[in-house]
């Protein structure tokens, strides 16, 4: 037979509770791995991996970046990076190039065939993005993507 508790302690773990449905941290990773399934799947027949996305998401918008600097962007360690750049670089997405200025440096590059994917993958994001705000009202968005951003804004705030 389970110890009894004091009706403190019964007080106590119901303050405690955090269900899934009030936390907003659960909720945004799980729309977000929602998100993330449908997008590995859609981009898979084009040859790319989710992994690689996240790099030419980023470089599509700033070609030529240091290796160091797409770390940063991306928010994956600099070893990681290296791993997901050979597997770009063998799947003919980028080329690496030194940095002329600063040899230590190693600036990536989009290829041609990098450069053409872009317009297609980005309306199968588009697409999946309309397909999750179906149903969901212009006001409703806007506001969603005020709060989520504040959000992170406070977070991105806090000292480790």
């Amino acid at each position: 037979m389970p110890p009894r508790r004091s009706p403190k302690a019964k007080q106590n773990q119901r303050a405690v509770a955090f269900p899934p449905r009030l936390s907003s941290g659960y909720l945004v990773r799980d729309a977000h791995r929602a998100f993330q399934r449908l997008l590995e799947r859609r981009i898979a027949t084009y040859g790319v991996t989710r992994g690689q996305w996240y790099f030419l998401r980023v470089l599509w918008t700033a070609d030529g970046l240091s290796q160091r600097e797409l770390s940063a962007r991306v928010g994956m360690m600099e070893p990681t990076t290296a791993v997901a750049l050979r597997s770009m670089e063998r799947s003919r997405l980028i080329r690496r190039l030194r940095a002329e200025d600063d040899r230590r440096k190693v600036r990536v590059f989009l290829t041609a065939k990098a450069k053409r994917l872009r317009d297609e993958l980005l309306m199968v994001a588009r697409g999946i993005t309309a397909h999750a705000e179906q149903g969901i009202g212009a006001r409703d968005l806007a506001n969603f993507r005020q709060v989520i951003a504040r959000m992170t804004a406070n977070l991105d705030r806090i000292a480790y």
